[in-house]
């Protein structure tokens, strides 16, 4: 299995500058990994302040943003880990996370956690599309007879 690793405009410069050792985003095996997304401006790299929701809302599109880099969209989406420092926010997040996955959603898991950096990140696994995918698997099954 080849990786490669993605260079994301915005997400992956400042990745580096808070000293990360990680990658914002890696294709492999026909699969694309995306690092917890925090709230970031894709424009300014910059930290995006507000409330729950607001900070949801930046996170969803870094992550769009790092797949559209990675050659895939949110209609690929496999899983998705949301990372929150609350709780609480639970409700909140969810009404902006289901304008972004309205029509079938991903598997996801919610997780609470305790840093301070941000109070929200999001990670993932996307696959690349569908046609590839059973294309694939028809060659390997071919293999097998």
């Amino acid at each position: 299995m080849k990786k490669e690793v993605i260079e994301v405009p915005v997400m992956s410069d400042k990745v580096r500058s808070l000293g990360l050792p990680c990658s914002t985003a890696v294709r492999a095996n026909g699969f694309v990994f995306i690092s917890a997304t925090p709230p970031v401006d894709m424009v300014t790299g910059e930290m995006v302040r507000g409330d729950i929701e607001t900070q949801t809302d930046a996170s969803l599109k870094a992550l769009k943003h790092c797949l559209e880099a990675a050659g895939t969209s949110l209609e690929n989406v496999v899983m998705v880990r949301i990372y929150a420092v609350n709780s609480g926010f639970y409700n909140a997040i969810n009404r902006v996370y289901a304008r972004y996955f309205s029509v079938n959603p991903p598997a996801r898991s919610f997780v609470p956690v305790a840093w301070t950096r941000t109070p929200i990140a999001i990670s993932g696994m996307y696959s690349s599309p569908l046609r590839r995918h059973r294309a694939d698997t028809a060659r390997r099954y071919a293999c097998l007879q």
